[in-house]
């Protein structure tokens, strides 16, 4: 940001995304700052520029932290232009990092664009089907990307952060008025008095390869026996997410644009899970004490009757302006390495095209299960990021299959680390940080011993007289 109060900028795109991701209309935020519409309409087009003291008057009026907004989305399209150019295919073009971060900052569509149509790129090299687009005689259909990636996309597009949402699961909080260890009980009251559902929990031998069954005709919601007691009070949130707040999700998913079937209905359940964790954990309440608690996940997994999985996840959402939490970033991985869950409201760059670093801790878990760990880890361009991790277990699986087991790592950037009670005695600024890559492909760091392969943008050097610390070693120039 400038530190000069003269100083203007051009930052329309940026612009523009910091007031859709308020939800405002240019108009209302032109009244908001005190200046007119077609000003506004100018600056978010770069015919205008932004001045310093519009820019502060933007973050007093609004509670925004201008560092985080202006920067994580940037910093996000960067990393997946990067990962996208370094693949072999593109060897032979010499593109410019500063090119590929203008190009991230004035055009993210097109970042999208390309980050959809490399996706598609490696599913067909690696020989898995493609949705082909349909004859012409089927008017109207277009490929879609992998429906996960898509709509992992529009969460990562709207800051992991739904208002409509929060509201609705704080009106219904305030309604049922219950403490967190009745919650379960009063969501099961309001199911069958308002909506004319019954809740039965049914045995393992009935739902053996179910958890939760909706059956419309018979008017009951089924919940498997095996299924923990948060999570069962998730499950009955998430039915009432679909019977009372459906028009709201609809209308969410209808902003995201043209979607094929696939996608909006996994974007509807992604936004029903969403109100299900908000009204298990009322967006207020639960910002309120985790900031007194220091983040302790435990504790405020205690508090709201929740699961260590539940709450981390929940941690992401916090971006409420006059009420943000720390911008974590959390990701879920099983101990093959393979990451189901990924949720990012900082600028942590996850990997879209492969798993994660050996050397980050969160896999330690898997080896010490009872044990929460914690590290100061460091990425190859210098940025520092305080982490935890932990095991978790879900849900109990009948003898003989094995036990479900999974790895939750939580994170946010070293600076806000200071915040969490896990950084309690450190000195961040003098930690020495773990160095890791966002995964080996991508990585360019030499002589590490866990390095499963080279990194794409490097020779592989080859010498059958010599063994080194890592099964690869590779040239210093990148190719082109």
């Amino acid at each position: 940001m400038p530190s000069e109060a003269g100083k203007k900028l051009f930052v329309g795109p940026r612009f523009r995304r910091i007031r859709q991701q308020l939800g405002l209309s240019q108009t209302q935020i032109a009244e908001g700052l005190g200046i007119s519409p077609s000003y506004i309409n100018l600056i978010e087009r770069n015919q205008r520029p932004v001045t310093a003291q519009i820019l502060l008057r933007l973050a007093e009026t609004y509670d925004l932290d201008l560092r985080d907004l202006a920067t994580a989305d940037e910093d996000r399209f960067f990393a997946e232009l990067n990962e996208i150019f370094s693949d072999p295919l593109f060897r032979q073009i010499d593109l410019p990092k500063q090119e590929m971060r203008d190009l991230a900052e004035l055009c993210p569509g097109v970042t999208h664009a390309l980050q959809r149509l490399y996706a598609a790129y490696t599913e067909a090299r690696r020989g898995e089907t493609l949705v082909a687009a349909q004859m012409a005689d089927r008017e109207g259909s277009q490929f879609e990307a992998n429906p996960i990636e898509r709509v992992r996309d529009l969460i990562e597009a709207n800051r992991n952060y739904f208002p409509e949402l929060e509201t609705a699961a704080e009106t219904l909080r305030d309604e049922i008025n219950v403490p967190a260890e009745g919650l379960y009980a009063a969501l099961v009251a309001r199911l069958r008095e308002k909506h004319s559902i019954v809740t039965r929990i049914m045995p393992v031998d009935v739902m053996r390869d179910t958890l939760r069954r909706f059956d419309r005709h018979r008017r009951q919601l089924l919940i498997s026996e095996l299924v923990d007691n948060p999570g069962r009070g998730f499950q009955l949130a998430l039915q009432l997410g679909f019977a009372e707040c459906g028009p709201g999700i609809d209308a969410i998913v209808s902003r995201a644009g043209p979607l094929d079937d696939t996608s909006r209905r996994l974007y509807r359940i992604t936004l029903a899970n969403y109100f299900a964790a908000a009204a298990m954990m009322p967006y207020q309440a639960f910002h309120s004490a985790a900031e007194a608690l220091s983040y302790d996940v435990h504790v405020l997994a205690q508090r709201f009757n929740s699961g260590f999985e539940q709450v981390c996840h929940r941690l992401t959402t916090l971006q409420r302006p006059n009420a943000r939490g720390v911008p974590f970033f959390m990701l879920r991985v099983d101990n093959a390495g393979n990451v189901s869950k990924r949720f990012s409201s900082g600028t942590f760059p996850f990997s879209k095209f492969g798993g994660t670093c050996p050397l980050w801790n969160v896999h330690s878990t898997f080896d010490m299960p009872d044990r929460l760990l914690s590290q100061v880890i460091e990425l190859p361009d210098g940025n520092r990021y305080f982490s935890i991790a932990q095991m978790v277990r879900r849900p109990v699986a009948p003898y003989p299959q094995p036990q479900p087991r999974f790895a939750i790592g939580l994170g946010c950037e070293i600076r806000h680390a200071a915040k969490l009670v896990y950084a309690t005695g450190m000195d961040l600024e003098k930690a020495e940080g773990t160095p890791i890559g966002v995964n080996c492909r991508l990585c360019e760091r030499e002589n590490c011993s866990q390095r499963a392969e080279p990194p794409i943008t490097r020779s592989l050097i080859l010498d059958e007289n010599t063994r080194r610390v890592s099964s690869f070693v590779f040239s210093n120039a990148r190719e082109l």
